[in-house]
């Protein structure tokens, strides 16, 4: 596993494209900013409204630049537009793992099938180029549709931390579920699940 395979990182297949996250991309996703707030309510990192979504852009761009963390913007083919966001995060060379996550789209592209198919060409590239033993994945435990999506991806759940860490500027705490795809699954039935359930799409 190492990180010098993603400089300059495009995944793509005929639906959807990932290409590095830029900070010209403020532009590209200042729609969704404005006028769907809604798309992070469960969200720690909040991009409703410019200037959140500056701070956002700035937030990720530098865990870049520490080799943490490497966020993508995601262009739907079809509609010849930007979707949103995702970003594989606390990459862990030595232990060879990483989580996959800070995902969002727009309300147009959510149940469209846009999700499979970037989360299918993230594994791969997770698990097929970086060689990763385990992807894990988080979220608030209220936040049901995050949750349903990824168990139909395969991820399993492995347990919730009670109480976990402060929800966005509020003085609640949120519980957060852990789920997870490790290397073996992903080569054992997950791939061909996700490769089939892309075709049925199609």
């Amino acid at each position: 596993m190492n990180f010098d395979s993603f400089p300059n990182l495009i995944l793509e297949d005929e639906t959807v494209l990932l290409r590095p996250l830029l900070e010209t991309d403020l532009d590209n996703l200042l729609d969704f900013s404005i006028n769907e707030p809604d798309t992070w309510k469960y969200s720690l990192v909040r991009a409703n409204g410019k200037e959140n979504l500056e701070k956002y852009i700035q937030i990720a761009l530098a865990a870049r630049e520490r080799k943490i963390e490497f966020p993508f913007i995601v262009f739907d083919k079809k509609s010849g537009k930007y979707a949103g966001s995702t970003r594989f995060y606390d990459i862990n060379v030595a232990h060879k793992t990483l989580q996959l996550g800070y995902t969002w789209y727009g309300a147009a592209y959510r149940g469209t099938g846009l999700n499979k198919h970037c989360k299918f060409l993230l594994l791969q590239f997770a698990f097929e180029t970086l060689e990763v033993e385990r992807v894990e994945f988080r979220a608030d435990n209220d936040n049901k549709r995050s949750i349903a999506a990824m168990k139909s991806l395969g991820c399993k759940e492995e347990g919730v931390l009670r109480n976990h860490m402060p929800t966005y500027n509020s003085d609640l705490r949120r519980d957060t579920i852990i789920l997870s795809i490790l290397r073996e699954e992903w080569f054992g039935d997950v791939k061909q699940r996700l490769v089939d359930a892309i075709t049925d799409l199609n």
